[in-house]
């Protein structure tokens, strides 16, 4: 097959105020790139959204940089590579790179990943088998330092992240899982397909009247994907020495005015609460011990996941958007 002489790529137009909208996207048909040495020409089939994204159309200094006005956006992706400037890689493999939001991807093979599709569809590479499945993992067992017994509380637990973690306290031996989310599908999903103990929507009431119902003893460990009342409802909940681990603030990514956040945070010395940030790249050591442990469990069929698919590289900033707004259950993808 013929590699045309240009592809689509979607860039960033403008930085968004609040909420991102159509208009801080622009699709362009730009000239493919044609590698060097050491680096690979990728066609894209599938791509990952996140909501991390969103903090990078910021123009605000933060642990990852921000994307650049005019320039082509950047996110996970799983494509075939067309053309090969590298002995490692053949004409055909499959490769995980952070090239997205381009139908053509010219990567440093040093930073491409070879998967197998044999192990699982691309798209899980995005997803279960990626980066939020290792962010799961971590998360849970080593920034929050899980423990076999705990209550567990995961919020925005029907997306890609939380749904992961849910299961894997269930597998490790956790004495009950509460997961909170925001229709009462996803609330069933969590407790009728992925096994929560409780789950319960954060439309309906209070954050912290609804958490204290499901979890009446109290939570020995909180995974926050969403920050705001719901951090605030944790802490109330907190048992005494309970770990936090933070992932995300999604409750606040679009916020222009002053944001909603704990107004209990003498609880957190009252109670000696361990409150954990973290950024999944900080371990990537864990990489190998996820992949075992992790794949182990898909291949058992103890561990199930879902993914929200759109098609087209054109619908790729909607994805996004509806992703910032809650429209998917589990990892949402698009197909290039």
């Amino acid at each position: 097959m013929t590699t045309p002489s240009t592809g689509l790529e979607i860039r960033l137009a403008s930085r968004p105020e609040g909420w991102p909208t159509q208009d801080n996207f622009d699709l362009v048909q730009a000239e493919v790139p044609t590698p060097g040495e050491g680096e690979l020409l990728v066609r894209n089939k599938v791509m990952s959204v996140d909501p991390y994204m969103r903090g990078r159309m910021n123009d605000t200094q933060s642990y990852i940089p921000p994307f650049e006005l005019g320039k082509t956006l950047q996110g996970g992706a799983v494509g075939e590579v067309v053309t090969s400037n590298d002995p490692g890689f053949a004409v055909g493999d499959l490769v995980l790179h952070m090239g997205g939001w381009r139908e053509y991807a010219k990567v440093a093979a040093k930073q491409v990943v070879k998967v197998d599709a044999n192990l699982a569809p691309a798209g899980a590479f995005l997803g279960v088998l990626g980066m939020p499945g290792l962010t799961a993992y971590a998360g849970l067992l080593a920034a929050a330092q899980f423990r076999e017994g705990d209550v567990v509380f995961v919020s925005g637990a029907a997306g890609a992240v939380g749904s992961l973690v849910g299961q894997i306290a269930k597998l490790k031996g956790a004495s009950r899982v509460i997961g909170s989310a925001g229709s009462a599908e996803k609330v069933e999903y969590l407790v009728k397909e992925l096994g929560f103990d409780a789950a319960f929507n954060y439309k309906d009431g209070p954050v912290a009247e609804l958490l204290a119902e499901a979890a009446p003893e109290g939570i020995d460990v909180y995974f926050d994907n969403v920050g705001g009342e719901h951090l605030e409802a944790a802490i109330y909940s907190a048992k005494q020495g309970a770990r936090f681990a933070l992932c995300g603030a999604i409750s606040q990514y679009n916020e222009t005015g002053e944001t909603v956040g704990p107004r209990n945070m003498i609880q957190v010395l009252a109670k000696g609460l361990n409150v954990r940030g973290f950024i999944v790249s900080e371990y990537q050591p864990m990489q190998e011990q996820f992949f075992a442990e992790v794949g182990t469990w898909l291949a058992e069929g103890k561990l199930t996941y879902r993914e929200t698919v759109v098609d087209g590289l054109t619908n790729a900033p909607q994805a996004f958007l509806d992703l910032l707004k809650g429209a998917n259950t589990g990892k949402m993808l698009v197909t290039v």
